[in-house]
């Protein structure tokens, strides 16, 4: 079962990866991704990115009320929990 932390950590990987000129370190998940330098098209990324390596689908209408990175990892924390419930 992934923690909070692990989510945060995948999305912060995939943060660093996509937008030039971030190390982790910047990362203040209190901020949105536009905030870091992250154009749409990079949000975009992080976001497909992320949840591909967690294996869960979030709607883009529910995506899309998201004001920063703790939102994120909230909400693809929530999702994977509920799936990992419903398997089991």
């Amino acid at each position: 079962m992934s923690t909070r932390d692990d989510v945060l950590a995948v999305v912060k990987r995939h943060l660093v990866d996509t937008v030039e000129g971030i190390d982790v370190a910047q990362v203040d998940p209190a901020k949105s991704m536009k905030d870091l330098g992250a154009n749409s098209l990079d949000i975009v990324e992080v976001v497909s990115c992320s949840m591909r390596e967690l294996k869960v689908k979030i709607p883009r209408a529910e995506l899309n009320r998201l004001t920063n990175i703790d939102e994120l990892v909230d909400l693809l924390h929530k999702t994977l929990q509920e799936k990992q419930a419903a398997a089991s």
